[in-house]
């Protein structure tokens, strides 16, 4: 066991505590921090309340002037020294994604590295091009359009990958001069908070520029609604990115918006089934299903879905399911029980509709087998709701138009997969797939840091995070003209 989970709470500087100024105590009392594969303690942290948020967002307000001041080759310094840190703090970071996130030690390890390759990158962003020269009809004035930042930037993080889901957002809304207020999940707050605010406070970041406030959905609300956080850039569910959009909207706020996918992986009768099986048994149970890119719907040609459905099924049966911290796992515990009853219900009431159960289906505890359905229609809530579970629902289709009609009849739209033997059929039916992102004879779980990222419809607002996007996200155009000598005017 990792020493910095074996030490004493009283010994670890955010326990019981909210970061905000440094480590302090927060208005809302303090939060158990469980292991979900054993249900045991592994420490507590701050839960932040209106009053703390406020707290912060004036202290942001009050810093971010003098940080966005600061020399671009400053402000990526202290981003560099934080991605060492990072890395240096490699076992720290993924022991606490193991115990407190229920991830297996290679998710763990792949999203810090994942993480460590964002702050890099965000840490070239001040010194990219700030802006464009145009042209003017008026003699002798100058057209500057150039980007400043938003000002606050309040970042709601999920619990599925909370380091890089956090960090995607905090580490280029810093580099690019602004102050964050990062509401990790309270399940996750460890991992997605606490561990991120020390790194930045020990690589120099400035006093009040960074505050980490756990809590539940009234923090978030809090962090939403302030006046003094001008942009809310929000991971999590349709159903709440729906209600914090409404509410940027009615507030004028900028808001960036990833929500959640029902995504599918389609296989065309010509395809290499060992590898799109392979594909779809990644795609559909890492991390437990637990992903907003997971292959949730497997749309199978008809002539080869038996074949597929086999190979799936051997696949789902040869993982290990247990306890990640006690040894190898494929598959770690359901993050909370909550959502074990939601996949338990969705399955159930699938088969009770005529959807069959190849394989899986059962669990004990928050550890749920990987499951593999068949005969599952559109109608069935395996097919039409985001499962966020490992199960893997098979539909088969009988053309690449059905296809098409089947994956679009989705109002989410995130990410989708292709395997066909002709790479010019598949980008034919590509054309006609309305989702963010699409990866031929691959699975739809993909992420590189330097790509923008994001969907379309339900599963978000038409926001991207990665490489360019970051600098149009995280800052706000401005135009000044200037003129040698001034203008008389008729009038």
């Amino acid at each position: 066991m990792d020493a910095s989970i074996r030490e004493p709470q009283s010994q670890q500087p955010w326990t019981g505590k909210i970061f905000s100024n440094g480590w302090v105590s927060s208005k809302g009392g303090t939060a158990t921090v469980i292991e979900p594969a054993t249900g045991g303690t592994l420490g507590t942290i701050g839960v932040a309340t209106a009053e703390d948020v406020d707290h912060a967002a004036k202290s942001a307000a009050s810093a971010r002037a003098g940080w966005a001041a600061t020399p671009f080759d400053q402000r990526a310094a202290v981003m560099r020294e934080a991605a060492r840190l990072l890395k240096e703090r490699a076992s720290d970071f993924n022991l606490w994604n193991v115990r407190e996130c229920g991830s297996i030690m290679p998710k763990a390890e792949w999203e810090l590295n994942a993480t460590h390759e964002q702050m890099l990158m965000a840490a070239a962003l001040p010194m990219q091009a700030n802006g464009q020269l145009f042209p003017s009809s008026m003699p002798g004035r100058t057209n500057m359009w150039r980007r400043v930042p938003v000002g606050t930037v309040g970042v709601i993080a999920p619990w599925n990958f909370p380091l890089l889901l956090a960090m995607r957002s905090v580490a280029p809304a810093l580099a690019l001069g602004n102050a964050v207020l990062l509401k990790p999940d309270a399940q996750t707050a460890i991992t997605g908070g606490a561990l991120i605010a020390q790194v930045f406070a020990d690589a120099g970041l400035p006093e009040g520029v960074l505050h980490v406030l756990p809590g539940g959905p009234a923090t978030g609300d809090a962090v939403v609604r302030h006046p003094a956080v001008e942009m809310i850039s929000f991971t999590g569910s349709t159903a709440v990115g729906r209600r914090i959009g409404e509410t940027c909207g009615g507030l004028l706020k900028k808001v960036a918006l990833e929500l959640g996918g029902n995504n599918a992986i389609i296989v065309l009768d010509d395809a290499d089934l060992d590898a799109a099986s392979s594909s779809g048994a990644w795609g559909a149970f890492l991390h437990q299903g637990q992903i907003c890119m997971q292959a949730g719907r497997h749309l199978v040609h008809r002539r080869v879905a038996e074949a597929y459905a086999e190979r799936l099924k051997k696949r789902a049966e040869a993982l290990y399911v247990g306890d990640p911290h006690a040894g190898p796992a494929h598959l770690g515990p359901i993050i909370n029980a909550k959502q074990r009853d939601r996949i338990v219900g969705i399955v159930k009431a699938s088969v009770e509709q005529g959807a069959r159960v190849l394989t899986g289906g059962t669990h004990e505890g928050l550890f749920y087998r990987p499951t593999v359905l068949t005969n599952v229609s559109p109608q069935m809530p395996a097919f039409a709701d985001e499962i966020f579970g490992p199960v893997a629902p098979i539909t088969v289709f009988d053309s690449d138009e059905e296809a098409a009609a089947l994956v679009n009849g989705s109002p989410y739209g995130l990410a989708a997969a292709i395997h066909s033997a002709s790479v010019s059929r598949a980008m034919a039916l590509a054309n006609q797939l309305r989702t963010g992102m699409i990866h031929v004879n691959d699975q739809t779980v993909n992420n590189e840091f330097h790509v923008p990222f994001g969907g379309m419809g339900a599963s978000g607002n038409g926001g991207r995070f990665g490489g360019p996007a970051n600098l149009e996200e995280f800052t706000q155009s401005q135009w000044i003209s200037v003129m040698d000598k001034p203008i008389v005017y008729p009038f």
